[in-house]
C-alpha cells in the first residue's frame, strides 16, 4: 500500500468517506464529481488551469467575458436533472434562455438562411432555396427523430462494455443507416447542395467530418428542434461554476493550478495519482476527464496496457483542431445576431483539407459568437464581446502555429470586416488567440485535437475508450473522448454513465482502512 504524502496545507475532503479523485475540471469531470459527492464519496477534482471549465473555461479581461469553447445548450433538462440529483435547483444558480433563431447561416455570396425550431419557418426558409426540398426537409426531420429515439434516448447513457450488447445494438443502428455518413443521409433527402450543407454541418460542432461521421449524429437536428438552443446568462462558464458549486456543497474539493503526472497502480487497480509537485493523492476510485489518449499514453505510460497501447493510440483518427480569436470592440454591431455561421466558398474540399490532407487552406468557414447581443454582462457598456472559430487541421499536420497564428487572425479579421463587422480592426480593444498548440499544451489534448477521437462509426460506442477502463478495474473515463462523445449532452451523459458504474460509497472501504475496493 502506498503511504500518502499529502501537503499539510492541502485541501482534502472528509477522510471518513471513500475517496474519488477526478482528473480534470471540465463539464464531464465536474458533473461526475458532483454526482459522486452527493452519493457519499469524498471527491477531489484536480485541474491544471486557474479556474474550472476545461474547454468550457472563460477568459476575462477589461470587463469582457469570453467563453473559451462551448456556447450553446441543447438539452437543458439534463442540467436540471443534475442539479436535482445533487440537492439543488438549476434555476437558483443559472439562468438559461432560449435562442431564436438558433443561428443564422451566411454563404460566401451573401445569401442567408435563418435556422430555428419553428417547423413552418424552417419550411419557408427551405422553400426560398429550393421548393422541391420542403418534402425532403420533412422526411429528414422524421429520420432524425427516429435516430434520436434510439441513439440518444435509449443508448447515450448506456455503457458499451459488452460485445454482445454492442452487436445487438449495432444491428439496430445499422437498420437505421448508421453505416452511412451524415452527409450521405442528408443528401438522400435534399437535392439542393446548399441545403445539404446546412443540414449536414452539425457533426463539426462535436469534432466530426460530415462526410465520415456516422449518421447517428443526424439526431442533432431533432434534438435542437425538440428542446431548442439555449444560452446560459454570463456564458457557458456560468454553468460550469454552478456545477463546481454543486461539488463543493456536497463536500467535494476542487484543486486548481495542479497537474496530475501519473496514475498510480497496483496490479489492476488504480491507487491514486501523483502530481507534478511530487504529492501523492490516494484514491479508491479514479476518474479521468482528460483526453483518453493522454490518459493512457501519458498518465499510464508505465502501466502494461492490453488494449489502449501506444500503437493503438497512434493509429487513431483524431478530430480537427480549432483556431479561435476572442476579441472585444469599443462599439456595438447590433445587426449581427448571437450565433452566425459563415460558410466559405468550398464545403467538401475544405473538409478534405482539414481532416484528410491536414493542410491549412487559404479559405475557411467560421462560427461567429456574439453573446453581447443578448447578454450585457459580458461586455462593458457600448461594447461587444465576440469569438470567431475556424476549424483547422490538428497538429498531425505541418502548420507552424507559432509563426502562422497572427497571419491567420488577420485574414479572418479582414474577412469579417468585408462581410459583417465594418472597420473591425479599428475598433478591437481586447484580443486573444487560441490555436491547436493551446489545446495540446494547456488542455493536454492529444495532437491538439479539439474533440479527442473523431466520431466515426468504428471510433464510436464499444470502439471508443470505455467509460470503465479496460486496463484498470477502478479507473473510469468521462468527457468528450469516451462514450457517447463530445458536446454538452454527450459529456454530461458520460458522467451519468460513470455515476452508474461506480459502486455505492457504503460498499467501498477507504484506502486507509482496508482492501475491500470495487
Amino acid at each position: 500500500m502506498i503511504t500518502p504524502h499529502v501537503r499539510p496545507d492541502a485541501q482534502a475532503p472528509d477522510p471518513s468517506r471513500p475517496q474519488a479523485v477526478v482528473i480534470g475540471a471540465g463539464v464531464g469531470g465536474l458533473s461526475a464529481g458532483a454526482l459522486l459527492a452527493a452519493r457519499g464519496y469524498g471527491v477531489t477534482i484536480i485541474d491544471p488551469l486557474d479556474a474550472p471549465g476545461g474547454r468550457a473555461y472563460a477568459h476575462r479581461q477589461d470587463g469582457f467575458v469570453f467563453d473559451a469553447g462551448p456556447t450553446i445548450i441543447t438539452a437543458p433538462w439534463m442540467f436540471e436533472d443534475l442539479w436535482r440529483d445533487c440537492g439543488g435547483r438549476l434555476s437558483d444558480d443559472v439562468q438559461i434562455r432560449p435562442c431564436n433563431p438558433f443561428y443564422k447561416i451566411r454563404f460566401d455570396d451573401g445569401a442567408w438562411f435563418n435556422y430555428s425550431g419553428d417547423p413552418a419557418a424552417m419550411e419557408a426558409e427551405v422553400a426560398r432555396f429550393d421548393p422541391r426540398d420542403v418534402a425532403g426537409y420533412r422526411s429528414f426531420m422524421d429520420e432524425s427523430r427516429r435516430i434520436y429515439e434510439v441513439a440518444f434516448e435509449q443508448l447515450a447513457d448506456q455503457p458499451f462494455h459488452s460485445l454482445t450488447f454492442t452487436a445487438k445494438t449495432l444491428a439496430r443502428l445499422v437498420r437505421l443507416g448508421g453505416y452511412r455518413s451524415v452527409y450521405s443521409v442528408v443528401s438522400k433527402h435534399f437535392r439542393n447542395e446548399r441545403l445539404r450543407n446546412i443540414f449536414s454541418f452539425h457533426p463539426l460542432l462535436i469534432g466530426g467530418n460530415p462526410f465520415s461521421a456516422t449518421s447517428f449524429y443526424c439526431l442533432i437536428a431533432h434534438l435542437e428542434g425538440r428542446y431548442g438552443v439555449h444560452y446560459a446568462v454570463g456564458g457557458t462558464n456560468a454553468l460550469v461554476h454552478g456545477i463546481a458549486n454543486l461539488v463543493r456543497r456536497n463536500g467535494g474539493v476542487i484543486r486548481l493550478g495542479e497537474t496530475v503526472e501519473t496514475i498510480l497502480t497496483q496490479g489492476r487497480r488504480a491507487t491514486g495519482v501523483r502530481l507534478k509537485s511530487g504529492e501523492i493523492v490516494p484514491a479508491d476510485i479514479v476518474i479521468s476527464n482528460g483526453d483518453p489518449a493522454t490518459t493512457y499514453g501519458k498518465l499510464l505510460s508505465q502501466h502494461p496496457r492490453r488494449r489502449w497501447t501506444d500503437a493503438k493510440i497512434a493509429r487513431g483518427d483524431y478530430s480537427m483542431g480549432l483556431f479561435v480569436w476572442y476579441f472585444g470592440t469599443n462599439r456595438r454591431y447590433d445587426d449581427v445576431d448571437h450565433h452566425t455561421m459563415l460558410f466559405g466558398p468550398r464545403y467538401k474540399g475544405l473538409l478534405t483539407d482539414i481532416f484528410k490532407r491536414q493542410h491549412l487552406a487559404d479559405d475557411f468557414s467560421l462560427y461567429l459568437h456574439r453573446p453581447s447581443a443578448v447578454d450585457p454582462s459580458v461586455a462593458p457598456d457600448g461594447c461587444d464581446a465576440f469569438y470567431v472559430l475556424s476549424p483547422v487541421p490538428n497538429l498531425g499536420g505541418t502548420t507552424d502555429w507559432q509563426d502562422m497564428a497572427e497571419t491567420y487572425r488577420q485574414r479572418i479579421a479582414a474577412h469579417l470586416s468585408r462581410t459583417l463587422l465594418p472597420d473591425l480592426e479599428r475598433h478591437v480593444v481586447v484580443s486573444k488567440m487560441a490555436t491547436p498548440l493551446d489545446f495540446r499544451d494547456r488542455l493536454l489534448s492529444w495532437q491538439g485535437a479539439a474533440f479527442a477521437l473523431e466520431p466515426k462509426l468504428l471510433q464510436s460506442a464499444w470502439f471508443r475508450p470505455h467509460n470503465r477502463s479496460e486496463e484498470l478495474d477502478n479507473l473510469f473515463l468521462c468527457g468528450a473522448g469516451t462514450h457517447p462523445g463530445a458536446g454538452l449532452p454527450g459529456v454530461l451523459s458520460s458522467a451519468r454513465i460513470v455515476d452508474g458504474l461506480v459502486p455505492d460509497a457504503a460498499a467501498v472501504t477507504s484506502y486507509g482502512s482496508g482492501s475491500n475496493r470495487p
